[in-house]
């Protein structure tokens, strides 16, 4: 499974997701930027990207998969702090 198939079902999971991930074989690190993350706690936002791989998971094909999700006024905040 390729970092690009991964990509794509976390994007086909959660409608307007913006996603960028990285890794290889089956080791994973993911961010993913959503308004539907909005109200939703760091476990609620992690369930949904999980949601989305499921099976790959279950069977090991994904076997480690580290994420960082954040709305997109988190994802804008924390960029502008890079920048300052």
């Amino acid at each position: 499974m390729s970092d690009i198939d991964i990509q794509s079902l976390i994007e086909q999971g959660i409608p307007g997701a913006q996603v960028i991930l990285n890794g290889e074989g089956c080791n994973f690190n993911v961010i993913v930027v959503s308004d539907a993350f909005e109200g939703k706690s760091l476990l609620q936002q992690q369930r949904l990207v999980y949601a989305t791989l499921g099976e790959l998971i279950t069977n090991g094909t994904v076997h480690a998969l580290s994420m960082k999700s954040y709305t997109p006024a988190q994802w804008q905040a924390l960029n502008d702090k890079s920048l300052n």
